[in-house]
């Protein structure tokens, strides 16, 4: 189990915009990455109402556990690492293993057998450094959708959102109200939820 402090900034951007990043910064195919994420709540949503957030990422064939929860500045993340088996059991409808991170969720009297998988997020990531911070430029592909976004991940919160913004008005990208990936999956999934509630109704 290992824990860290997330600090980032980050940006929805157009296809266009995306694709401007790309050229700007020389990105190459080989500089890739394919990652996939699996979310996990209760059906009524506590971890999300906690402000929390429970993923599996899959990234070279590793398979990682990690619980993010809202802190002062910034996220504070928690890592646990699986086995294959014990990925499959949890996306399978298995119960959520033992540890560090079923311990926290449990504090929030959250029962963790409550827990289920929600769905996939599939992203294309190119990472690099920038005024000394990582600069991310991710297409996202979950529920017959796409976005782009661009983050930039700091160690100093003051200095890199100086960078940050200064990047955006360089490039004539405009500040636009970005929320993070599980919580774009979620609204996806509630718009769908929606629009099969209302063919219900018209039927």
């Amino acid at each position: 189990m290992t824990q860290e402090l997330e600090i980032e900034f980050k940006n929805m951007i157009t296809e266009v915009e995306y694709k401007q990043l790309l050229s700007i910064f020389s990105v190459l195919d080989e500089q890739f990455v394919l990652q996939e994420n699996f979310y996990f709540d209760t059906p009524h949503f506590s971890l999300k109402q906690q402000g929390m957030a429970l993923r599996i990422r899959e990234k070279h064939g590793t398979y990682t556990l990690t619980l993010k929860q809202p802190v002062e500045r910034g996220l504070l993340e928690t890592h646990q690492l699986l086995t294959v088996e014990q990925a499959n059991t949890l996306l399978s409808g298995g119960k959520l293993i033992p540890g560090q991170i079923a311990d926290i969720i449990g504090k929030f009297s959250i029962q963790t057998d409550e827990i289920e998988y929600f769905g996939s997020l599939k992203t294309r990531r190119a990472e690099f450094e920038y005024k000394n911070g990582l600069l991310v430029l991710d297409e996202s592909s979950y529920l017959n959708f796409t976005d782009y976004e661009v983050e930039y991940e700091v160690t100093d919160e003051k200095i890199g959102q100086v960078y940050f913004h200064e990047l955006l008005q360089a490039y004539k990208i405009p500040i636009r109200k970005t929320e993070n990936k599980i919580r774009r999956f979620y609204n996806r999934k509630r718009q769908i939820t929606l629009g099969e509630m209302k063919d219900e109704y018209r039927l």
